[in-house]
């Protein structure tokens, strides 16, 4: 675990967007890029909730996409896509939504997961990359009980929200936001 951390903080960076951007913008590309890394990311994600025995990993697009089925694998248990509404978005098949709190940009999103995917004899683990404000996570925790499922906790590569929000989701991660903090 210690080697896989060091791995993540080298070969992640921050960029500067440039001059009308207020922030830096967090470019995780490397973690895709190296080897080592995909092939420890899902047994490392696996194993903060392995105790716990999911049965199922949900994940939000687009990077949870990654990460959900590398930790499902590791796991030995199925993976169900959290999709993001959109005008664009056609599912043809019954979705089962839920509204996020606002995010770190301010905007509400909804969230949805394939109704059929998830039953009440699962063990929902939640699988992100960076978790923030929670507003996501916290969605699809109640589209999982929405659907009558036990959810056991959120597994991220990076916690950057408060103690308090981290205790209320059962947010296990690799990294902090300190871990990554900009030179």
């Amino acid at each position: 675990m210690a080697d896989l951390a060091k791995r993540l903080v080298h070969s992640f960076r921050w960029i500067d967007p440039g001059p009308e951007s207020t922030h830096l913008v967090s470019d995780m590309s490397g973690w895709w890029r190296d080897p080592e890394i995909l092939a420890a990311l899902g047994p490392a994600l696996a194993d903060l909730y392995r105790p716990s025995r999911p049965t199922l990993v949900v994940s939000p697009e687009v990077t949870g996409y990654l990460l959900g089925p590398l930790v499902a694998a590791a796991l030995g248990v199925g993976f169900a896509a959290g999709h993001k509404e959109g005008a664009d978005r056609q599912i043809a098949e019954p979705v089962t939504w839920a509204q996020t709190p606002l995010d770190y940009r301010g905007r509400s999103l909804s969230l949805g997961v394939r109704s059929r995917l998830i039953g009440p004899a699962d063990r929902v683990l939640v699988v992100d990359d960076w978790v923030t404000t929670g507003a996501q996570v916290s969605a699809l925790y109640e589209v999982a009980r929405t659907l009558g499922a036990e959810v056991v906790g959120c597994a991220a590569v990076v916690a950057d929200c408060s103690p308090a929000v981290t205790a209320t989701l059962g947010i296990r991660s690799l990294l902090t936001s300190d871990d990554l903090a900009p030179n």
